[in-house]
């Protein structure tokens, strides 16, 4: 047989070479038709192709039987070699799955911490655990910023309160934050029995100037409200002054209050529930570090689940 340049490999290549190494392990053609499932002819026709595409010899077939040529047994050397070379490309691919390195970059609105639902700090516990190349980034802010931070992709992923759901941004539900009407022990009303809406109109409150729930505005509307707080600690001083009102979420407020420094007003009335979601921009191109951190979000949230359902 003339001796050929083997040029590009090509698919149909390949799958000559897989036809050869069958008829090879089951040494005659008889055998491979029942492995293969195509008939000896279009064995035989595969192998001359494969034979004229190589420009080499690989096997004898005739009445004396079947048997690897020299050259045929040296190819089929290659070949193990190239098998083994294309299951070390897809372990090194699986290994990078379970080895990622870059980092993830996670905006978290303020005070969130004391949150007693700690699917946040698990994730990510989980996440720097399996994959400790990640480097993890976090940064405390307010809701806006980190919406802009999410959607311009300067953070992969956002903790956030839902109040409008911008179009640009998918919303996965973590839990609910309940927030209730505090003040501090010596104010007035901490004393006061048979409280009512419009008494507190009487008494100077605080109110964040960031976004708000629906329902959080109408209560707010009961307040005599002189002062503004850009966050929640803003809110928790004033509160703590002894001079305000002011709604702030239970989680945060519990320490003042089992400490007896605050205590809340008309809970059953003045209070409100806002929606923590983890917020990420639609479209945006798969990373597998993100992915990862949301698989083991959702199994920790499944498993809660399951408990609070047993």
């Amino acid at each position: 047989m003339k001796a050929k340049k083997l040029q590009q490999i090509t698919d149909f290549d390949l799958k000559l070479l897989k036809i050869f190494k069958t008829v090879a392990e089951c040494r005659s053609f008889t055998t491979a038709e029942s492995v293969l499932g195509i008939s000896r002819s279009a064995i035989s026709l595969h192998m001359t192709d494969l034979e004229n595409r190589i420009g080499l010899r690989l096997c004898q077939r005739g009445r004396a039987g079947f048997s690897l040529t020299e050259e045929g047994q040296e190819i089929l050397l290659y070949l193990e070699d190239l098998n083994r070379a294309v299951e070390d490309f897809r372990s090194k691919i699986n290994h990078m799955h379970k080895k990622l390195k870059g980092e993830l970059h996670l905006g978290l609105i303020n005070n969130l911490v004391t949150m007693h639902h700690d699917l946040i700090t698990e994730s990510l516990a989980h996440l720097s655990e399996e994959h400790p190349d990640v480097c993890l980034n976090l940064s405390m802010s307010t809701l806006s910023d980190i919406e802009c931070k999410v959607l311009d992709q300067r953070l992969h992923l956002g903790a956030v309160p839902l109040v409008t759901p911008l179009s640009g941004l998918d919303y996965t539900p973590l839990y609910a934050e309940d927030s209730y009407l505090y003040c501090a022990k010596h104010h007035p009303l901490a004393q006061q029995k048979d409280l009512n809406l419009n008494d507190l109109a009487h008494w100077t409150a605080v109110r964040p100037n960031y976004a708000m729930p629906e329902r959080a505005v109408r209560l707010h509307q009961h307040l005599n409200c002189t002062a503004t707080a850009t966050d929640r600690e803003g809110i928790a001083f004033l509160i703590l002054s002894g001079k305000y009102l002011g709604f702030l979420p239970n989680h945060y407020a519990k320490k003042w209050q089992d400490d007896g420094l605050i205590c809340p007003i008309l809970p059953k009335k003045m209070h409100y529930t806002t929606e923590i979601c983890m917020i990420t921009r639609k479209g945006c191109r798969p990373n597998l570090i993100v992915e990862q951190f949301f698989l083991h979000l959702r199994s920790l949230q499944q498993r809660k689940q399951q408990t609070s359902e047993n």
